[in-house]
């Protein structure tokens, strides 16, 4: 056994080049932040171009190391284009935060294809796509590293007023992915862990509470959480305290549902 410091814990993230999506707003955003003031260099994706630059303007503004990459989860190809850009701006991907998501908000019989495709492609096929892509380059080159994908409370737990199946599902495929890649690439040193946040504060969440009022009245707690608050969280999955955990989902929703 090696030596370790007591206790094995740092947030120094430096030399790690780290890929987060959606972090146009909400978690993602956040993510990016915490990742570059870590010491990171972090590769920011997204669809919306200008928030894109927006956030990195932020993020060099406080002396983090960022790049602006957009991309289409929905699209092999430029999931792989973003990919071979961020390598091209920072070296191989040794940090993946896998957050970009996009709910249904519609009932499953009134879902178009068009609808179902999206969600599918965005929640699951995309994470799956750009997950793939990084460890194979891991792998090429004998490195370690972190994946992290952001599932969601809805994929153990839903109800008929939450308007969710196909979300819930395919967060539910983000769990069993993060188990199965776990368990296929722990002997390349790559850990993949699933974080799944209940209530949160974002975009997506505005918009389930216009919808439906301000359910958070029936929480234990009575509240909406911050997305700050699940910054430890991330950090002890990327950092090298974890390195025995790997293939594991973290549920963080502040006691708001059953077990």
């Amino acid at each position: 056994m090696g030596d370790f410091a007591t206790p094995n814990f740092s947030t120094d993230l430096s030399g790690q080049v780290a890929l987060v999506t959606g972090t146009t707003s909400g978690l993602g955003k956040r993510f990016a932040q915490v990742l570059a003031k870590c010491g990171a260099k972090v590769v920011l994706t997204g669809r919306r171009v200008e928030k894109l630059d927006e956030l990195a303007k932020q993020i060099r503004a406080d002396s983090g190391v960022c790049e602006p990459i957009a991309i289409d989860m929905t699209d092999r190809q430029s999931i792989r284009s973003a990919l071979a850009k961020a390598e091209e701006a920072f070296g191989t991907v040794t940090i993946l935060i896998n957050n970009a998501g996009i709910p249904d908000a519609e009932r499953i019989t009134k879902m178009s294809d068009e609808l179902v495709d999206r969600v599918v492609n965005t929640n699951l096929l995309g994470p799956w796509t750009l997950s793939t892509e990084v460890a194979k380059r891991l792998i090429a080159e004998k490195r370690p590293g972190r994946i992290v994908n952001i599932s969601s409370v809805a994929a153990f737990n839903i109800s008929a007023e939450t308007v969710a199946g196909l979300y819930s599902t395919t967060k539910l495929g983000i769990a069993r992915m993060t188990e199965a890649m776990a368990v296929e690439w722990a002997r390349f040193n790559i850990n993949v862990n699933c974080i799944a946040p209940g209530a949160f504060s974002t975009e997506m969440l505005d918009g389930m509470l216009d919808r439906m009022g301000d359910f958070s009245v029936a929480f234990p707690r009575k509240r909406i959480c911050h997305p700050a608050q699940m910054d430890s969280t991330l950090l002890f999955l990327v950092s090298p305290s974890s390195e025995c955990v790997t293939g594991t989902v973290i549920k963080v929703d502040d006691g708001q549902g059953p077990r």
